[in-house]
């Protein structure tokens, strides 16, 4: 009988830390699932305009002429089809400096994995338009194109049928589809960055 009790009361400890009191316990809230392509499934993310895919915007830039945001912008344009991962025949083709318009051609390298191993890139085409204004600058980017394993077997996506919400997005809006996700990432990441880049210049940022 002693061995019995005995065993009861070594077992308490056990017992009683297997119990919990909840309202010791300091609650937290449960962390939201984000998903990592909210961004790129976004209401918007890939307009159309006209049946073209075209993204545009307007940067403001407060206490600049017209001249002075178009010396800006085309030096930076101008820079821009001079970089490293430009091919060929990228170029400044429209410097109006009377109407304070500029528009640009470019052919560049977008890529999407680069290893010891494996380079997965293609090339990406398409043009920018600025209108410069007093304070502001209408910018656009639009005729957007890929030629893709240039290096082995070239095929060519025009954007309008690759990466809109029709054709790399499926129904429920939730996924992209595998094949054409990376030209929609990159290319929206493309166009952050163009357009990030001209209103930090224009705002002196």
């Amino acid at each position: 009988m002693k061995k019995f009790l005995i065993a009861i009361l070594m077992a308490m400890p056990v017992i009683a830390s297997a119990q919990d009191n909840t309202w010791e316990r300091i609650e937290q809230e449960p962390v939201p699932t984000v998903n990592p392509d909210a961004k790129y499934l976004a209401d918007g993310a890939v307009p159309e305009v006209n049946g073209k895919v075209c993204w545009q915007t307007t940067i403001k830039a407060p206490g600049k002429s017209a001249q002075q945001i178009y010396d800006i912008l085309l030096k930076q344009m101008e820079k821009m089809v001079n970089e490293p991962n430009q091919i060929a025949n990228s170029a400044v083709a429209i410097k109006d400096a009377d109407k304070h318009e500029l528009g640009a051609v470019f052919h560049e390298w977008l890529v999407f994995k680069n290893t010891t191993l494996s380079l997965d890139r293609t090339q990406l085409n398409f043009q920018l338009i600025v209108k410069c204004d007093n304070e502001q600058a209408e910018v656009k980017i639009t005729h957007i194109s890929y030629n893709y394993d240039i290096e082995r077997k070239p095929v060519r996506y025009a954007a309008e049928e690759w990466i809109t919400d029709k054709y790399a997005v499926n129904k429920k809006h939730t996924k992209l589809y595998p094949l054409s996700a990376k030209f929609r990432r990159k290319t929206i990441d493309r166009k952050d960055f163009i357009f990030n880049k001209f209103n930090s210049l224009l705002n002196n940022k």
